[in-house]
């Protein structure tokens, strides 16, 4: 493992870890107990625009944001990583940093992998976020999903494009078209509703890739496990960058199992969970 101090975040390192043969560049912060959070990212982007959310949850205990395989700063694979392949690296990663278990922070595709861990090595992980978890029946058929994507673009912060952009072109429109493709067959309805740990569920009111609310507080009550669901309003899919602030507040409540506090509620959430 090698490892350096972070170019602009006291308090934090960055290192890289061996995954598989190849290296994965992280972000890792120092100097907090409790459970440690790992922030996934979604498709075709690295970490970077999760390090909001990851910062403002420091003092909730370690926070991990590793460009997963092929992905950021780290190296290029030939191949790309499927959602399986993709979970058993977090599970490595994990294992290369001595974490036996780990609260998993998902957005978008980072919320399918998040859950394929959950459901192939549930001992590994405390509990679930998973923040807007894209994939499945309302994201189909592809043409119907790109369509959801190019309306999120002019829904989400002008500022996320310096950091998103480069990240997208390294990645290259091939790739990202043939993982977009396996993120909308990924069964995220049904890994959700029978999830083997808690888990809390974010969604933004404006988030094209998302059913309605109405349809997910239905849903939700479906859930073999509890499942808490908090809907932000004006938000769109990429909380963890837009609205890093409140997302920390809304999963400290929920961390603290404070769901009931209205005073704990942040302003513009609402807040429900499952029977």
């Amino acid at each position: 493992m090698s490892r350096r101090r972070g170019e602009r975040d006291a308090g934090w390192v960055t290192e890289t870890v061996q995954v598989g043969g190849s290296s994965v560049h992280l972000r890792r912060s120092t100097g907090a107990d409790g459970v440690p959070l790992v922030h996934l990212h979604g498709f075709a982007i690295s970490g970077a625009y999760l390090m909001p959310t990851a910062r403002a949850l420091v003092a909730r205990g370690v926070n991990v944001v590793p460009d997963l395989p092929g992905y950021g700063r780290s190296p290029r694979r030939e191949r790309v990583l499927d959602i399986p392949a993709l979970a058993e690296a977090t599970v490595a990663i994990l294992d290369q940093l001595h974490l036996d278990q780990a609260i998993l922070v998902g957005n978008s595709m980072g919320c399918a992998i998040s859950l394929q861990v959950a459901h192939t090595a549930p001992e590994r992980v405390h509990s679930l976020v998973l923040v807007s978890p894209a994939g499945g029946e309302h994201n189909r058929p592809l043409g119907r999903a790109l369509g959801q994507l190019a309306r999120d673009a002019f829904r989400e912060s002008p500022r996320m494009l310096p950091v998103a952009v480069p990240d997208y072109v390294r990645f290259g429109p091939v790739n990202g078209l043939r993982l977009f493709r396996e993120l909308t067959h990924f069964p995220a309805l049904d890994r959700l509703l029978h999830t083997p740990v808690p888990t809390l569920a974010v969604l933004g009111v404006r988030d094209p890739l998302m059913p309605s609310p109405a349809r997910v507080r239905e849903v939700a009550r479906l859930a073999s496990e509890p499942l808490t669901v908090a809907v932000v309003d004006r938000a769109a899919h990429a909380l963890n960058y837009s609205h890093p602030d409140v997302l920390a507040g809304v999963i400290g409540m929920w961390l603290d199992d404070a769901v009931g506090d209205a005073s704990r509620v942040p302003a513009g959430v609402r807040v429900f969970s499952s029977p």
